[in-house]
């Protein structure tokens, strides 16, 4: 395992404690854990099962696996979305971080994400002894290729979205070499510009119809509000999907069987979706109008629950002016060096949070 970076947020304390000292209390725009209530049919489901005295399946039950292949056609045109390739995961950080260990990664192999991106892919290379690489030109990689691609659309921390086009040069390039490709869709659901719906690897338009070499990522922390939970799955190639099934049950990581019910509830309704998605709309606007009247420009942001802006400035510099008003931002660099002149925008507050943090950039 090669060194492991310093916990970014860490780095964030100061300003926060400086955000405190406002008389309106602080403002957290920074991470993006949810704030509203998990829906009610969900910690139903979850009751239910709470007389869990066996052992749950590592593979989860064929109601769950058939309820994401579902949802997974339904929502997001997945053709041929198959239950048999289908598995839970507690929470789809710990399948990022340990993805390159679980596909036998280890020294002299390259894991390639985003030149911004979320800081555990970065981590789960380093877990497996791999070598990381940030960039955004595959073609610039010479002619190792690597073992592992990521990729993350909609973006985390930018809100940029891939289209169907760019995907499905990432999915030829990497056959061509024999690369898994696993692809992060975790803000699928929250697409906000109709001229940029995100897809998903395993759509048609993208894979062509087959699944090889392929991976999707997603969570049910953003969509249902179901962040304590730790609900995730992945699914896609079924070959790589069984790999890792097996590993997974030597290595005991298992969802809980409460945990699979109230999976099962969540994916099988979208009513609590569009009601979320309503509210994080509203957010959004109010807090976007805001920012730019304060003198941000906001990039990308197309999709996902973050706006991503910048004053032109140090990114540092950025979130010091915003903690004197009592508002914590994330510091773009926490996402890479590309991100040092840009701070990200949770919008996961509450409205009466949302509306105070807007009144103070008045």
């Amino acid at each position: 395992m090669r060194a492991l970076p310093d916990f970014p947020w860490d780095r964030l304390q100061p300003y926060r404690d400086r955000a405190a000292a406002h008389p309106g209390g602080v403002v957290d725009l920074s991470i993006g854990t949810p704030v509203d209530p998990t829906p009610e049919p969900i910690r139903a489901a979850l009751a239910a099962a709470a007389d869990a005295h066996g052992y749950p399946a590592t593979y989860g039950t064929p109601a769950l696996r058939e309820s994401v292949a579902g949802w997974l056609a339904r929502r997001h045109g997945v053709a041929g979305a198959d239950p048999g390739a289908v598995l839970p995961v507690i929470g789809t950080k710990e399948l990022v971080a340990w993805l390159p260990t679980l596909l036998g990664l280890g020294a002299g192999d390259k894991v390639v994400f985003p030149e911004l991106a979320y800081p555990t892919y970065d981590v789960g290379a380093r877990l497996a002894g791999a070598e990381s690489v940030a960039t955004d030109g595959l073609l610039a990689l010479g002619p190792v290729a690597p073992k592992l691609v990521w990729v993350n659309s909609p973006s985390n921390p930018t809100g940029k979205v891939l289209p169907a086009e760019h995907l499905r040069k990432v999915v030829s390039w990497a056959r061509e070499r024999g690369a898994v490709v696993a692809s992060d869709e975790c803000y699928l659901d929250f697409g906000w510009d109709p001229a940029h719906e995100p897809v998903s690897v395993l759509h048609p338009d993208v894979c062509g119809g087959s699944h090889e070499g392929l991976l999707a990522v997603n969570s049910l922390s953003k969509r249902s509000n179901l962040a304590g939970y730790r609900a995730g799955i992945v699914t896609g190639d079924p070959v790589l999907v069984k790999r890792l099934l097996e590993i997974r049950k030597h290595a005991g990581m298992i969802v809980p069987a409460p945990v699979q019910a109230a999976m099962i509830a969540a994916f099988d309704d979208e009513t609590h979706v569009d009601a979320q998605r309503a509210r994080y709309a509203a957010r959004r606007a109010t807090l976007r109008e805001a920012f730019e009247r304060h003198g941000f420009r906001i990039d990308h942001s197309e999709a996902s629950l973050y706006l991503w802006a910048t004053r032109g400035e140090s990114c540092w510099d950025t979130v010091g002016h915003l903690a004197d008003l009592g508002i914590i931002v994330g510091p773009g660099d926490f996402y890479g060096p590309a991100g040092a002149r840009h701070v990200r925008i949770a919008f996961t507050a509450t409205d009466e949070r949302v509306a105070e943090g807007a009144a103070r950039l008045g």
